[in-house]
């Protein structure tokens, strides 16, 4: 499945520009926004991995992730200001993340026989646990703790996975479709300013 292997290295690409983004708005030096960006792409891949028993984790097993990262933060720096005129471009890039990481999370945990529900929690780890430590890290509260539709983004995302996997072998549209859900509840919460909040 070459594909998914492309995908998630397009997964671990979006969130380390996002990670780097962070932290050249908060003024890190390069160093720390490697850092940053380092833990945003991996750390929810990272958390899902061990939570599953699958060690070495991912990344430690294939050294393009690494490769991957440092082309982000490459980018992130020479198109520094082009992308930051973009308003919107940590979200684009944050949400293309979010999507791809939560059905990845899915799939891997349904490959290895859990319950499906499991994978859905496993997807969600996946997707938001790297943004979480973003945030910590810079003293931020992280997405998932606010009101705004974040977590709840990635097991709709998930559950429609799941669901259309239950009738469907076509895997590149399930995922496809799937992670399109992710992104438009998203780009919608954000644009209407939908949340949870009651």
């Amino acid at each position: 499945m070459d594909w998914i292997y492309y995908l998630t290295m397009t997964g671990v690409f979006a969130f380390g520009i996002s990670g780097v983004l962070t932290a050249i708005d908060n003024d890190f030096d390069i160093i720390g926004s490697a850092i940053i960006g380092f833990i945003t792409a991996l750390g929810g891949g990272t958390l899902r991995d061990l939570l599953i028993g699958e060690t070495p984790v991912g990344w430690m097993k294939d050294i393009n992730y690494l490769w991957a990262i440092l082309a982000s933060i490459v980018v992130s720096y020479l198109f520094k200001n082009r992308i930051q005129k973009l308003r919107k471009s940590r979200f684009v890039f944050d949400s293309v993340g979010l999507g791809l990481f939560t059905i990845l999370g899915v799939q891997k945990t349904l490959d290895l026989g859990l319950n499906p529900i499991i994978a859905l929690l496993m997807g969600v780890v996946s997707a938001v646990f790297g943004g979480v430590l973003r945030d910590v890290l810079s003293n931020v509260v992280p997405l998932i703790f606010r009101s705004e539709i974040y977590a709840s983004a990635c097991l709709i995302g998930g559950g429609v996975f799941i669901g259309l996997s239950s009738f469907s072998n076509i895997l590149y549209v399930n995922m496809l479709v799937a992670m399109s859900t992710v992104f438009i509840i998203r780009y919608f919460a954000v644009k209407k300013k939908w949340t949870l909040k009651f």
